[in-house]
C-alpha cells in the first residue's frame, strides 16, 4: 500500500487514508486537469510555470479554484515529504455531483487532490513506436483524460517500447507522455505548438535556454518523413528531462547515438536539474 504523503480537499493525509467519492466527476467524466511538479535535490522545477499552466488548464474548462491555496498544498507536499528528490501529482477536478449528470451544478465546488512521490532523475534511452494520434481535440488542456495516450501507450508497450510518437495525418504532434525533438547536423526541430499539443513546461525551459546560446532551432509543421531524415531525436516532459530516442521501431531511420546537439540539450536540463 502506497503511503505517500498526500492531500485531498485541504486535508493532509498518508494516501492510503484518503477516499474519494465514487461521484467525483473525476471519476465519472474525466472533468479534470491535473500538474506534475517535479524537485531533485530539495530544488523546485519551474514551480510558476507548472501553476500558471494549472491555472489555465482550470480556466479552459471553467473550473473555479483558488490556485495560492493549491501552490501552498504543492509546497507542503514537497517541503515536508522527506524526499530530496520526487514529484508531485495534483489534480483539480470539478467537484462531486449529487448524482452523475452530464451537466453539472452551478453551485459544485472545485476538488483538490495531491501525492509526492519519490524519484530519481536519470538518463533514459528509448525505444519508440509511431502511431495515430488518438486524442481528443484540445490536448493544449492538461487534462485527466488520457483515455488515447493510455491505448497508443499499451500498443507501443506490447511492442517492447518505452514510448511513442503521434501524428495527425502524417504531420508529427507529440509523445505520448513528452513533447518531441529531432535535430540534423545544424538545426533542432519540434512541432510549434498548437490545439494538438501539450506546452511541455521542459519543451518552453529547453528552448529558452537554446536561445540564450544562440543554437539554432526551429518550431514548424514537421512529418514523419522529416523525422525520418533525422540525425538524432529526443523527447522532454518534467519526469523524462531530455531522454534520447535510440530507436524508433516502424520507422526506417539513422540516428546518432550521442548525437552533439542532442548531447547539448541533455547538459543544458541537467544543469537545470542537478546544479
Amino acid at each position: 500500500m502506497n503511503n505517500s504523503y498526500a492531500v485531498y480537499n485541504g486535508k493532509f493525509s498518508s494516501l492510503q487514508d484518503i477516499k474519494i467519492s465514487p461521484l467525483s466527476r473525476a471519476y465519472t467524466f474525466s472533468d479534470s486537469v491535473y500538474e506534475v511538479i517535479p524537485f531533485c535535490k530539495s530544488k523546485i522545477i519551474a514551480f510558476d510555470s507548472h501553476i500558471s499552466r494549472l491555472k489555465k488548464s482550470c480556466k479552459a474548462i471553467h473550473i473555479s479554484t483558488d490556485i495560492q491555496k493549491v501552490s501552498k498544498e504543492v509546497l507542503e507536499l514537497i517541503n515536508n515529504c522527506g524526499h530530496d528528490s520526487g514529484y508531485v501529482y495534483f489534480q483539480i477536478s470539478r467537484g462531486i455531483d449529487p448524482i452523475r449528470s452530464h451537466m453539472f451544478e452551478d453551485n459544485i465546488e472545485a476538488e483538490t487532490f495531491g501525492y509526492v512521490n519519490e524519484f530519481f532523475f536519470r538518463p533514459q534511452n528509448l525505444k519508440v513506436m509511431i502511431c495515430d494520434d488518438l486524442r481528443w481535440q484540445r490536448c493544449d488542456i492538461k487534462s485527466t483524460s488520457l483515455l488515447g495516450n493510455i491505448i497508443s501507450m499499451n500498443s507501443a508497450k506490447s511492442e517492447g517500447c518505452d514510448e511513442v510518437i503521434m501524428h495527425k495525418n502524417n504531420i508529427l504532434t507529440e509523445g505520448g507522455a513528452s513533447n518531441i525533438f529531432f535535430s540534423d547536423d545544424e538545426c533542432i526541430y519540434t512541432p510549434e505548438l498548437s490545439k494538438n499539443i501539450l506546452p511541455g513546461i521542459t519543451r518552453d525551459i529547453l528552448l529558452q535556454e537554446l536561445s540564450k546560446l544562440g543554437i539554432g532551432f526551429k518550431e514548424g509543421v514537421y512529418k514523419i518523413n522529416d523525422l525520418k531524415c533525422a540525425k538524432s531525436a529526443w523527447l522532454t516532459s518534467s519526469t523524462k528531462g531530455v531522454a534520447e530516442i535510440t530507436e524508433i521501431i516502424n520507422l526506417d531511420t539513422n540516428l546518432t547515438k550521442d548525437h552533439f546537439l542532442f548531447k547539448k540539450c541533455s547538459e543544458i536540463m541537467s544543469d537545470i536539474y542537478f546544479s
